[in-house]
């Protein structure tokens, strides 16, 4: 599993012009089964999407989200192996 953690580098303004975009993204990256959870920092500086796959996989992903290609967002990519999870949650451990 992989934590993506964004930090905005622009003004919120020129985030929200680009966020319709961006959900389509995500949307596509959950209907492919590759986004487990997403949403936004508080305070709202960025975001953090829990995903799944290979290395390549989410390095393509990150380089195709609309925050990426206009500079919007610098992405830090954790790899991470869940080994205990809570009731319900069993399916993330690896």
């Amino acid at each position: 599993m992989f934590i993506l953690s964004l930090t905005y580098k622009v003004e919120l303004t020129e985030v929200d012009r680009h966020l319709e975009a961006h959900v389509a993204w995500l949307k596509a990256g959950y209907e492919a089964g590759l986004f487990l959870a997403s949403g936004r920092k508080n305070p709202r500086n960025g975001g953090v999407i829990l995903a799944r796959g290979d290395r390549s996989q989410i390095d393509a992903a990150v380089a195709s989200d609309p925050f990426s290609i206009h500079g919007i967002a610098d992405y830090s990519v954790t790899d991470f192996t869940a080994t205990m999870t809570a009731p319900g949650l069993e399916a993330l451990k690896e």
